[in-house]
This record gives C-alpha cells, sequence and structure tokens, in this order.
C-alpha cells in the first residue's frame, strides 16, 4: 500500500482553502515573521485526532506539529475517522495539513513515525505490519526510554467491553459522543464571544457521571495488568480521551489524550523523563503537567 502528496489531492475537496506546495513559489517574497521556536523532545505520542469529523481540532495540531520536534513520534489510534466517513463525507483542507504536515516530518525532519491503528482506523489493522510512505504500520510495540524503561503503546480499545462484546453500543455510543462535542463547539462560540477560555462540556460530564468515571478507573486497572502480564515497565495508550498518567501496583499507566477535547501529547525528553503537554490551553502557550486528578475506583 502506498500512500503519497497525488493519493492526499484526491481526497482533499476543492476548497477555497488552498495549501502552499513546496514547488510553488511566489514571483515576489516579502519578509515574514521568524519561524517558531521548535520544542524538542526524543519522543511525543499523539493520538485520537478523528480526522475526517467537525470535532477534530486540526488547526491547533497542526500548530503542534510545526513546532514540535522529536526523535520518534508515536500516532496511538484514531488518527483517521473511518466510522464518521462512511455515514457523512467530510474532509476540509485542515485536515489534509494535518497529512501533509506528519508526511513532512518523516520526509524533511527525519522523525521516525509509528502508526498503531486504533477502532476507528481499524480498516489498516488487515494489512499489518505495513509501510505508508515511510510511516510504520503495527497492531502495537514496545518503545524503550532513554534511561532505560520499557513501555507497550497500543491504542487499548482491546480492553474496553464495550468495543469488544457490544459493538453496537459502541456506535451508539459514538454518536452520542459526537452529539456533545457539536454541543460543545457551539457552546464554546459563545463563550469565546464573551471573552473566556475554552471549556469542554464533555470531559465535564465525564468527570460527573459515576460510571463514566467508574469504567475510566476499570479500563485503567486492565491495561496495567496487561503491562504487568507482558513484563514491561509502562504502558501508553489513547482511546478514551482522557489525558492520565499515575502508577497502578508499580506500573506507569499514561494516556495521552486526544485532540477533539484537550489537545495533549505524551512527551520524553533526552533523559527518559516522562510528561504530559497541554498545547495551546491559554493564549496559545503549551503546559506540561506530571499529575492529572484521578478517577475514584470503580467501587467508590
Amino acid at each position: 500500500m502506498h500512500f503519497d502528496d497525488e493519493l492526499i489531492d484526491r481526497i482533499a475537496p476543492q476548497s477555497d482553502v488552498s495549501i502552499p506546495s513546496r514547488a510553488t513559489t511566489p514571483h515576489r517574497r516579502r519578509p515574514g515573521p521568524r519561524p517558531p521556536e521548535l520544542h524538542r523532545y526524543r519522543t511525543v505520542w499523539i493520538s485520537d485526532f478523528h480526522l475526517g469529523t467537525r470535532g477534530c481540532r486540526a488547526e491547533r495540531l497542526l500548530d503542534f506539529l510545526e513546532t514540535v520536534h522529536c526523535d520518534t513520534l508515536y500516532l496511538v489510534g484514531d488518527v483517521i475517522d473511518a466510522w464518521a466517513l462512511k455515514k457523512a463525507w467530510y474532509w476540509p483542507a485542515s485536515h489534509t495539513a494535518v497529512v501533509r504536515a506528519i508526511l513532512n516530518l518523516n520526509r524533511e525532519r527525519g522523525t521516525r513515525v509509528v502508526y498503531v491503528p486504533g477502532n476507528h482506523d481499524e480498516v489498516l489493522r488487515d494489512y499489518l505490519p505495513i509501510d505508508l510512505s515511510g510511516i510504520e504500520v503495527c497492531q502495537e510495540c514496545v518503545h524503550e526510554t532513554a534511561d532505560g524503561k520499557r513501555y507497550l503503546v497500543i491504542h487499548g480499545d482491546e480492553f474496553d467491553a464495550v468495543c469488544t462484546q457490544a459493538r453496537w453500543a459502541a456506535v451508539l455510543g459514538d454518536v452520542a459522543y459526537r452529539g456533545v462535542i457539536r454541543a460543545n463547539s457551539y457552546f464554546n462560540t459563545v463563550r469565546r464571544r464573551l471573552g473566556y477560555p475554552y471549556w469542554s462540556l464533555s470531559a465535564f460530564l465525564k468527570y460527573q457521571v459515576k460510571n463514566a468515571v467508574a469504567f475510566i478507573g476499570r479500563f485503567e486497572e486492565a491495561l496495567a495488568d496487561e503491562a504487568k502480564r507482558r513484563g514491561v515497565d509502562g504502558i501508553i495508550c489513547g482511546h478514551i480521551h482522557t489525558p492520565s498518567r499515575r502508577d497502578i501496583e508499580g506500573i506507569d499507566y499514561c494516556n495521552d489524550g486526544d485532540w477533539v477535547e484537550s489537545c495533549t501529547a505524551l512527551t520524553e525528553d533526552h533523559a527518559g523523563e516522562m510528561q504530559i503537554l497541554y498545547w495551546g490551553r491559554e493564549g496559545g502557550e503549551a503546559q506540561a503537567t506530571e499529575r492529572r486528578p484521578e478517577p475514584v475506583a470503580a467501587s467508590a
């Protein structure tokens, strides 16, 4: 399977927004602003873009990809939302730009890109392992940090009982979730006009509903158990759109979040230190943190 610029151009719709090509140079070049300073990391993990949906925050993701440099980039699933695209085609120019930016990381910056598909882009799982124009695509992998720790990298839907045992419920839940995301978009348009910062309605509901909190706790514990069974030091996943890092019985559980609600990434510096990066939360600046509020136990 080959994935190149010609294929991107075929799937991209005609739009008033154009993405400049490297082959196109203006007749007269004016001095522009200085390029942004790169944030440099050894490794970056990002997931759950859901390209092909209106909930994807593609412009913020593009800003992240253009200003972050890393030796290895892991795409931890649900990059493209094939479920949504089957129902209704939605693919603006900004989504094409995200795909090109990822390809250019590999071609121009020499970044190793590893793609672990999720349940929304599971169509790729039938062809693994494959190479997509220099991008390694695999079911799962193990990453070794600079200080010698080993982490299993997996999307995580395999440990979601709704996805594995009741697919109809997963599809129904996805429709409801996208409805909340759309309402959240309108809600934040009003907040922005009133001068208030972004606030995630879906994340608020997730932490207020006891069953949702209990589900998150069970999901995290199931992945930690799998990491322990595999004999690794930690596990890195996505899927539930809940950025988190916590110790679960000696296992370092990491969830890199998403680019629908949280706009987060998991990063590793060249000393092996890892943290969650919140991108553009306030005033376009990145914020890093080691911890997030932990969900209560399922029995609570």
